[in-house]
């Protein structure tokens, strides 16, 4: 099983001096540790379920990858995951593509429906109702899979018109950058994933769910007839692994045997320097010993 590590609090000890510094330093842990993944949310706002909620500092995400890129060497960049409603299709395939590139071919996009209403209205992004919100996100799938194509011609969809889908240069990555389709729903998120991406994610909150929702997956797979091989299963985990460390990779041995590939953790405490150091040292060898 591989590891990731998904960075999502920047309330961090020395204001807004010490993000850069400790953004950087905990990459480059995760990246010298052999973790598969270095993650960042897509926000504007931070989550109001966590901490402070909106007042809380949080980061652009692709340029805080951007940054990144420069900092490490081996580790898959992403976001977890861009809102369809926050970026133009054609821009977002550019922006993505430019990560790619700078990284060498270490970019994911990881993508979705978008969902948190107050930073779209506090900041004047309009934010259609949740149908319209998955017909772009079909129609952004459709758009940067052409713009990674040797077709450059016109894209026509009920939401989205471009004249042209020029993207030089091109992305680095084989065939392209990786595509990550996030969220649980059944009916239109997981179809999204079987038709058009490479990799899905779900909130881990028990095995019995989980296996639920690759069953679907894998149903979604077969009236598309595409294999389900080819989908990359990853879930943001729960738990305690530095402190707990056995029972978490206990639990965890219960998703590898549905098939999941990857797991993504969330720094605990104030430290994630500290905390993805030891993270690396006591739990990612023995994840890799269980997949």
């Amino acid at each position: 099983m591989l590891a990731g590590v998904h960075f999502i609090n920047f309330s961090l000890p020395g204001g807004p001096e010490s993000l850069a510094p400790v953004l950087a330093a905990t990459a480059r842990t995760a990246d010298e540790g052999n973790c598969a993944t270095f993650t960042l949310m897509d926000h504007w706002f931070q989550m109001e379920h966590v901490g402070g909620g909106a007042r809380d500092p949080m980061l652009e995400g692709y340029t805080a990858l951007g940054f990144l890129a420069g900092l490490t060497r081996q580790i898959n960049l992403g976001l977890m995951v861009t809102g369809v409603t926050y970026r133009h299709p054609g821009l977002l395939a550019k922006t993505v593509t430019t990560l790619d590139v700078l990284s060498g071919g270490r970019a994911t996009l990881g993508v979705g429906a978008a969902w948190y209403e107050r930073e779209h209205r506090a900041l004047g992004v309009p934010f259609p109702p949740v149908a319209e919100r998955f017909e772009r996100l079909e129609e952004t799938l459709r758009i940067c899979r052409q713009m990674w194509s040797p077709e450059d011609g016109p894209f026509e969809g009920r939401h989205y018109r471009l004249a042209e889908t020029i993207c030089v240069p091109p992305p680095i990555s084989d065939p392209r950058p990786r595509i990550l389709v996030g969220g649980m729903g059944e009916k239109k998120t997981l179809r999204l994933v079987a038709r058009y991406a490479d990799a899905c994610n779900l909130f881990a909150e028990s095995h019995e769910q989980i296996a639920h929702k690759l069953r679907v997956l894998d149903e979604h797979c077969a009236a598309v007839g595409r294999d389900p091989s080819e989908i990359q299963r990853t879930i943001i985990g729960r738990g305690k692994p530095v402190s707990e460390t056995d029972q978490f990779l206990s639990d965890m041995e219960g998703y590898v045997k549905l098939g999941v590939e990857l797991v993504e953790m969330v720094p605990h405490g104030p430290d994630p320097v500290a905390w993805t150091a030891e993270f690396c040292e006591r739990v990612v060898p023995r994840l890799a010993e269980i997949g």
